[in-house]
């Protein structure tokens, strides 16, 4: 099992920049792909952004492409979530999330989870 560990997260003003970490441990067999999810209160989990295990491949979903990029450490077991021009609509719980494949998997379907960390944006 790979347990995911988040740390970064905090209260911040509008256009302000956080860096979120995950670093992963316990069987982490290469490859696995690590991405970041958010909830926001109210609202069901939101894909944010993935990276796969050799670098070849990032998805962003459309509301932070521009603003966030994601890049991993593999040496350390780590991705990065690198956070810039934050709104207040980017207020939420950010979850790591990794899953045993090369591949960047479809919607949610990742093996593991971490216990997420806050995000507040205020304006």
């Amino acid at each position: 099992q790979v347990q995911l560990v988040e740390s970064g997260g905090g209260l911040v003003q509008a256009g302000a920049s956080l860096r979120l970490s995950c670093a992963a441990s316990g069987r982490t067999f290469r490859p696995y792909t690590m991405g970041w999810f958010r909830q926001a209160p109210g609202k069901e989990r939101e894909f944010v952004v993935a990276i796969n295990w050799s670098n070849s491949r990032t998805v962003y979903s459309d509301s932070v492409r521009g603003r966030f990029t994601i890049s991993r450490d593999n040496a350390r077991n780590t991705v990065y979530l690198q956070m810039n021009s934050l709104k207040p609509e980017d207020s939420a719980v950010y979850y790591c999330a990794a899953a045993y494949s090369d591949y960047i998997p479809l919607g949610d379907k990742y093996d593991f989870w971490g216990q997420g960390t806050q995000v507040t944006v205020s304006s």
